[in-house]
């Protein structure tokens, strides 16, 4: 590329001094009194329209030299970033013209987004799909601060979100007032706790080293979000003549697999186990992960409940005993747990009560097994940890990259006599899981024809319509009662998710259109059944999905509360003895009620409802779902029971 001549004056600095002139010429009395009274008359135009769509004549000073902010965006491509998600800011400047401009607005693609929050919480589901982050870019201060649930929503959930922090550190560079405000001595600060790593580099080179470092530190488990803070100087000043920048070689690390002696006693416990059961949260990083655990699990035939951190087992396996996981739990003599967010919760039955207790569901005597990689980074602040689990044999490793050597040894270990014993086995787990399916068909059908529409209903409808398609739930299930992993056949490791990880409110909406955008180029439906509450937080994500025509599916759970809270208050108030009929007031999204149907027309999207009649919901269901096969985004609004 033809290389510009050389200015001597930086960008900021020149615009200090543009800012200074504009004002002494507003502002200088001789000025005024110079001017001969005249009649009033219209204002003319600022400028012509020539003006105003040619190119300054300053530019040559503006745009004299290569800038930092170029060299940032060959790093940022060199990493294969598709996407980058932010709202915009002054203190990324730099790199936001050199990213549409310089890099043609190409790997990585701007995604214009109305919050902070939800283009985290974007990144977040987007990497849960595609198995790698999105870049987000965040403006100083007031940015990361909006932009911290949702970097914490991911690190509980070990989701790799990559997130580049504007700022301007050198403060005689600041121009007076916002920048100020904005920015800040140690801008990764405020999130440090609950991200892996973070820099601030001083030059280019190092720049485009941490960058590097800060890729291979996120996508290396446990995987986690990852800050560079990019100095405004360095974004914006020319790349100086004698500059060796270069662009670091990425090699990611290989995950850490399980030591051999440990792998070996896991599989010696597991094959004489009478009753083995598998426990799976946070598992299946990728594809991969879902086939081994489900070799490992016929190897043994033994019984497995999926957590649902991510989707780590098919649903309608035989082997699949997560219905009735406090059943299996208790049959257990030998539990192993693979990358378990809470193992100790999973054996404990609790009692919110004025004297909190939990008790042990499991046998005496009964052997736990843990393969986790949270063991490998653990911070004290922040509580995601949970309880203490007092396991038997503890394997700090990817559990995903350990299965393939643990089913080995299982394999080994099996004679005739314990092949026997796990046919049989499998065998009862079968008619168990069967036995699961059918009460939960039961159950499905109660409230069937009532209005508000049953979770269950809704569920079964959609399901419906998708179970031909090649569909991804990209929406958490907690809040309908779990009905779609009870009700639908799920084995794809793309079919499901997980949740927010931290609990975080607001996660939702934008993580469902951030997997609709990883699934976009693989013609996947995408569908998200959306608490009303959760898409309040941040409704703006409707118009993200609107302008970038990302094809998705919100069906509403418009239960016109928060209802976690409503029953939240009901405790209190059942442990007060003073009723339940005031447990509405602060905790319920009535007076008025919002048309969510209006609201996604406002953002420019298809919007139908509220749907109060369940025979109605079919019909809406398909209607919506021929726009999102159109490559559009639809919004079906569905007046529903609470759970």
């Amino acid at each position: 590329m033809v290389r510009p001549k050389k200015s001597s004056v930086d960008r900021r600095s020149f615009l200090k001094g543009a800012a200074a002139g504009a004002a002494a010429l507003a502002t200088g009395p001789a000025a005024i009194e110079a001017q001969p009274a005249e009649p009033r008359r219209a204002v003319p135009p600022a400028m012509s329209a020539e003006a105003e769509t040619a190119t300054p004549s300053l530019a040559d000073v503006m745009t004299a030299e290569r800038t930092g902010s170029d060299y940032m965006v060959d790093v940022i491509k060199s990493l294969g970033f598709e996407y980058v998600c932010a709202n915009p800011g002054s203190s990324f400047r730099a790199i936001h013209e050199s990213i549409i401009n310089y890099g043609g607005n190409n790997s990585p693609e701007f995604i214009t987004c109305c919050h902070e929050e939800s283009s985290i919480a974007m990144a977040h589901g987007y990497a849960k799909i595609e198995g790698k982050p999105l870049l987000v870019l965040a403006h100083g201060t007031v940015g990361v601060q909006h932009a911290a649930m949702a970097v914490y929503n991911a690190y509980c959930d070990r989701v790799p979100v990559y997130l580049i922090l504007g700022n301007i550190v050198d403060a005689t560079k600041r121009v007076p007032g916002v920048e100020w405000a904005h920015s800040v001595q140690d801008a990764a600060a405020i999130i440090r706790d609950f991200t892996k790593w973070d820099d601030l580099p001083a030059s280019l080179t190092h720049f485009g080293e941490s960058a590097v470092r800060a890729y291979k530190i996120a996508m290396t488990p446990p995987t986690l979000p990852v800050v560079i803070v990019a100095d405004g100087e360095l974004q914006e000043n020319p790349i100086p003549a004698d500059d060796k920048t270069h662009i670091p070689k990425l090699t990611l690390a290989t995950p850490p697999q399980g030591d051999a002696g440990a792998v070996a006693e896991a599989a010696r416990l597991l094959v004489a186990a009478e009753n083995p059961v598998i426990l799976a949260d946070r598992m299946a990083r990728t594809p991969a992960g879902l086939a081994r655990l489900v070799e490992l699990a016929e190897t043994l035939q033994a019984a497995v409940v999926d957590q649902a951190g991510r989707m780590n087992f098919p649903s309608r396996h035989p082997l699949n005993q997560s219905e009735r996981a406090r059943a299996a739990i208790m049959e257990a003599d030998v539990i192993l747990g693979l990358e378990m967010a809470d193992f100790y919760g999973a054996l404990h039955l609790y009692k919110d009560q004025m004297e909190r207790t939990s008790t042990s569901i499991t046998q005496p005597g009964a052997k736990l097994i843990a393969i986790n990689s949270n063991n490998l980074f653990i911070k004290g602040n922040y509580q995601d940890f949970q309880r203490f689990p007092e396991v038997d044999l503890d394997i700090a490793a990817d559990a995903e990259e350990t299965l393939p050597s643990l089913t080995e040894a299982v394999k080994r270990l099996l004679n005739d006599d314990r092949k026997r014993a796990a046919q049989d086995r499998g065998a009862r787990l079968a008619k168990a899981h069967q036995h699961a399916l059918e009460g939960a068909r039961d159950a499905a059908a109660f409230a069937w024809n009532a209005s508000p529409i049953s979770t269950a209903r809704l569920c079964a409808e959609l399901w419906a319509q998708i179970q031909n398609e090649d569909w991804s739930l990209v929406g958490a299930t907690t809040f309908v009662s779990k009905w779609p992993q009870r009700l639908w056949n799920f084995d794809k490791h793309y079919q499901y998710i997980g949740n927010a990880g931290g609990y975080g409110i607001g996660y939702n909406a934008p993580a469902a259109t951030g997997a609709a955008l990883a699934n976009r180029k693989h013609g996947r439906l995408t569908v998200n059944i959306q608490c009303d509450g959760d898409l309040m937080y941040a409704p703006g994500i409707l118009w993200t999905a609107a302008h970038h025509k990302i094809p998705l599916l919100h069906i509403m759970h418009n239960n016109r509360a928060y209802h976690q809270e409503v029953m939240q208050v009901q405790i209190m108030a059942d442990r007060h003895s003073r009723g339940v009929q005031n447990c509405g007031t602060g905790t319920t999204i009535t007076g008025p009620d919002i048309s969510y149907a209006k609201l996604a027309e406002s953002m420019g999207m298809y919007g139908d409802g509220p749907v109060t009649d369940p025979k109605d919901l079919g019909p809406a269901i398909r209607r919506a779902l021929d726009v999102v096969k159109r490559g559009e985004p639809a919004l079906l609004d569905v007046a529903t029971q609470p759970r």
